[in-house]
């Protein structure tokens, strides 16, 4: 099913590093004050299989670069996927040209040399083993027919295997040079219970890991997938109340999107988050506590550096409640009058802007059941979709489907309500479940939130 990975060696590392010093030497040489070259070489390989058969098998390499230029505070972006020496001589020459005729930042600029990450920690985010397309297509085809072979599932939307590895090249006239290399895989299917008499449900279950071996089993996911379709069938609508909301989970780690885009130092800077006058004031209820962790071995969204050549570190962004800190990059900071907390992420079409890694909602010491036993009407979200969030304000209303609490039980199965509140609100009433578990990248056990708008009927 596998076949042994060709991991890039010493002499390919060279190669980038020569060629974006390279790079960096033309843009100098025709008037920038300073540059930064970004790097990318990806490989993916990607399968769907449904119903029996195989829809989809693609491989794809490529390598995009993109030139960032200074000068004074004018800064430029261009990047390409052509590495030729013509090529990247064009690259330099319009990278300066259109930095002569941007506007002035006066927030724009590199990391000083002595703010530079020196050591790279290994965090074991390179697996070494890359997939055969043949061992996906099983993975995929088990996950399926897992799942198919459940009574009462009549159709299937398809499962889907994936692998990726992207090495990663960073080099700036700031004496930055840094390179690192990852890898993702992924597994998922979806499923459809009941017909056209009972009516049809569908849901879905995957897995996603850095290490393929760590995918959870294509047998589990299938069946996982079946038994939560079949536990939607029947589902009813609701009247319209005020109830506490329950989300499990994977749908939990929404909110916790929603608090990291509130706490974006971009968004901070400009005025744009209803957080803005909040730092080091309670946001949540006490007990509430959320981490970034960009050096957690294997996860997901693990960076040894962030993408200004800045260390990363782990993170308490809440405390007790209490907002501790923003994501900033370097301009935002500037912007703020602080120091970048090294959450600088880019493309190479595109400025470094503050993003966030391995973030979570720490657990509680309650169980989920614990968490729903006093409620008497309740909504157990398990999907979400149309999600709309106003980040100025916190108005917060999405589609949900899920399940119905009925004395401290979860009940019949609920669709076609929505939800909606303030997450201002809805974070300082926010209660915590102890199931957390690593899986998205972005992660939360169960949440509860008191007194949210259930509109159905």
């Amino acid at each position: 099913m596998h076949q042994a990975k060709r991991v890039p060696s010493m002499t390919d590392i060279r190669l980038n590093l020569d060629l974006l010093n390279d790079l960096i030497t033309r843009a100098r040489r025709k008037g920038a004050d300073a540059a930064d070259v970004l790097l990318i070489n990806a490989v993916s390989l990607s399968v769907a299989w449904r119903l029996g058969t195989l829809e989809r098998l693609e491989r794809a390499e490529g390598s995009d670069i993109g030139l960032r230029v200074l000068i004074g505070h004018r800064q430029a972006i261009v990047s390409s996927s052509d590495c030729t020496l013509p090529a990247l001589e064009d690259l330099a020459e319009r990278a300066v040209a259109m930095a002569r005729t941007v506007p002035e930042d006066p927030f724009c600029g590199l990391a000083e040399s002595v703010r530079l990450v020196q050591t790279l920690p290994d965090l074991d985010i390179l697996d070494t083993v890359e997939p055969s397309a043949e061992g996906l297509i099983a993975m995929a085809r088990t996950a399926e027919e897992s799942g198919r072979a459940v009574p009462g599932i009549t159709n299937s939307q398809g499962a889907t295997a994936g692998w990726s590895r992207r090495a990663v090249a960073l080099i700036g006239s700031n004496k930055l040079a840094v390179h690192y290399t990852g890898s993702h895989a992924s597994l998922s299917v979806s499923l459809l219970a009941g017909d056209d008499s009972q009516g049809m449900e569908r849901d879905y279950d995957y897995t996603y890991a850095v290490h393929g071996a760590e995918l959870r089993p294509a047998e589990a996911v299938g069946r996982t997938a079946a038994a939560r379709a079949l536990k939607r069938l029947g589902a009813r609508k609701v009247e319209t109340q005020v109830v506490p909301v329950v989300y499990e989970p994977r749908e939990a780690c929404s909110l916790v999107s929603h608090f990291l885009s509130a706490i974006n130092g971009s968004n901070v800077a400009c005025g744009t988050t209803f957080l803005k006058e909040s730092l080091h004031q309670p946001v949540f209820s006490a007990g509430v506590t959320i981490v970034d962790d960009p050096l957690r071995r294997r996860g997901l969204r693990s960076k040894p550096c962030d993408d200004e050549g800045l260390p990363t570190k782990r993170q308490v962004l809440v405390a007790d409640g209490v907002l501790q800190s923003w994501l900033l990059d370097l301009r935002s900071a500037r912007q703020l009058g602080l120091e970048s907390t090294g959450h600088a992420s880019r493309s190479t079409s595109g400025p470094p802007a503050p993003a966030p890694t391995n973030a979570y909602l720490g657990p509680s010491s309650l169980e989920p059941a614990a968490l729903i036993a006093d409620i008497r009407q309740g909504l157990y979200v398990t999907e979400l979709f149309s999600i709309g969030v106003n980040g100025v304000t916190g108005d917060y209303s999405c589609g949900a489907a899920g399940f119905w609490i009925e004395n401290g039980q979860i009940g019949y199965p609920v669709h076609e309500v929505t939800v909606a509140g303030n997450l201002k609100d809805m974070f300082r009433t926010m209660s915590v479940a102890n199931d957390l578990e690593f899986r998205d990248g972005i992660d939360s056990p169960t949440i509860r939130i008191e007194g949210m708008t259930v509109a159905g009927r």
